[in-house]
C-alpha cells in the first residue's frame, strides 16, 4: 500500500516483509508518537538513505536502500493483553508523520504468536537479514525485542555485528531548560493524563493533535450562542485529560475553501455533565468564524489546558464561563503570537 501525499512524497507502506522494498536502513520499535526520542532514533536511517541516494544519482546505480521503520500491529499490548490499546499516533497519523520526516517506507510486522515466540537470534536472522535485507539498524537505548522480551539494544548490537551490520543505539532524551529529560511514549501518555500539554508537546516536540471529521451532534452549543463542531475521531486514538484546551485548528486539506489554517478554538473532551451526557466527546468551537463544517476532516492541534471539565448549575452559568474560557484562549493566543 502507498501513501500519497499532497505534494507527491509518499511513504510505501507493507503489512507483511515479502511487500517491503529491499535492501533497508531499519529504525526498529514501536514508534508510537513520533516523539522527539523516535525522531532522534530515525535520524542514522534517513543519513544513510540520503547519502546512498546521492550516491545512485552520480553512479547512475540502480542499488539504493530505502530508509524503514519496522513496527509491530497490532501493538503487542493489545496482543498480549487481549484488550484494545489506545494510540497516540493511530496508523493513518503515523504515516503522515513518518512521511513528513522523509521515511520511505513502513513494514507492519503482525505481531501473533508466531512472531512473539521468536529468539532474538532468530528474530534478527530470519526477519531483519533475510526477508528485509537490512544493511543498518537504529535503536533507542531501551529496545527489547524477542520471545519474552529477553533481546536488548545491546544483544541486538553483537547479534548484528555477527554479519557485519551496523547497529545504532540512541540516548531517548533531550536538554532542555538547563536539564536532562527522559522521554518516553508512557510519559507522554501521563502528561496528557494530567493535562500538562505543555510537558506532553516538549516531548513530542510539536502539539499533541486530534484529526477527526465533523458530524451532527446536538447542536445544543448553538442554543447559548457557541455553536460547536462534534469530531469523530479514530476509534483507536489516546485522549488527554477531560476537560477544555485552547486550541489551533486547521483542515486536513491545504487550500481548503470553508476554513483558513491556523484558526484559534477552545475545545471540551468530555461527557457535557451539565446537559447529562454520557458518552465521550471532542467538540471545538472556532473563535470569530460561523459557517458549515459537516463532513470537513479537521486538524486539532491542543496548545493549552484551561480547566477540568465541570457541571454547571444552569446553561446561562455554562454559558458564562465558555464566554470566559474563549477570552483566556484568545488572549493566550496573542500573546504566543
Amino acid at each position: 500500500m502507498q501513501n500519497l501525499s499532497q505534494n507527491g512524497c509518499s511513504v510505501w507502506v507493507a503489512n507483511a516483509t515479502k511487500l517491503a522494498l529491499t535492501p533497508t536502513a531499519i529504525a526498529l520499535g514501536k514508534f508510537d508518537g513520533i516523539h522527539l526520542g523516535h525522531q532522534q532514533v530515525l535520524q542514522p536511517v534517513l543519513k544513510l538513505s540520503k547519502i546512498m541516494g546521492e550516491e545512485e544519482q552520480n553512479s547512475h546505480s540502480t542499488e539504493r536502500i530505502y530508509s524503514t521503520v519496522v513496527t509491530f500491529n497490532p501493538h503487542p499490548r493489545e496482543f498480549f493483553s487481549g484488550q484494545p490499546h489506545d494510540l497516540l499516533t493511530p496508523l493513518d497519523e503515523k504515516i503522515e508523520q513518518l512521511r513528513s520526516l522523509g521515511v520511505e517506507q513502513l513494514v507492519l510486522l503482525p505481531f501473533d504468536k508466531e512472531l512473539s515466540a521468536l529468539t532474538p537470534t532468530e528474530f534478527v536472522e530470519k526477519i531483519l537479514i533475510k526477508q528485509l535485507q537490512v544493511v543498518q539498524i537504529s535503536v533507542g537505548q531501551d529496545f527489547r525485542f524477542g520471545s519474552r522480551r529477553l533481546g536488548t539494544a545491546e544483544d541486538l548490537k553483537a547479534i548484528a555485528a555477527k554479519y557485519g551490520i551496523r547497529v545504532n543505539i540512541v540516548p531517548l532524551e533531550i536538554h532542555a531548560d538547563g536539564e536532562c529529560l527522559p522521554i518516553s511514549t508512557t510519559l507522554i501518555r501521563e502528561h496528557l493524563l494530567q493535562g500538562d500539554i505543555q510537558r506532553a508537546n516538549q516531548l513530542l516536540g510539536r502539539a499533541y493533535t486530534l484529526i477527526g471529521t465533523v458530524i451532527e451532534g446536538e447542536k445544543l452549543g448553538r442554543t447559548i450562542g457557541f455553536p460547536t463542531a462534534n469530531l469523530e475521531l479514530p476509534a483507536d486514538k489516546f485522549l488527554p485529560r477531560q476537560g477544555v484546551y485552547a486550541v489551533s485548528v486547521s483542515p486536513e486539506i491545504e487550500k481548503s475553501k470553508v476554513l483558513k489554517s491556523n484558526s484559534w478554538g477552545v475545545m471540551n473532551i468530555g461527557i457535557r455533565p451539565t446537559v447529562s451526557g454520557t458518552q465521550v466527546s471532542a467538540e471545538v468551537h472556532l473563535l470569530d468564524w460561523s459557517g458549515d463544517l459537516y463532513g470537513e476532516k479537521l486538524v486539532v492541534k491542543l496548545e493549552k489546558f484551561l480547566r477540568p471539565e465541570q457541571k454547571f448549575d444552569s446553561l446561562e452559568a455554562l454559558k458564562n464561563q465558555i464566554h470566559h474560557d474563549c477570552n483566556i484562549a484568545r488572549n493566550f493566543f496573542q500573546r504566543e503570537c
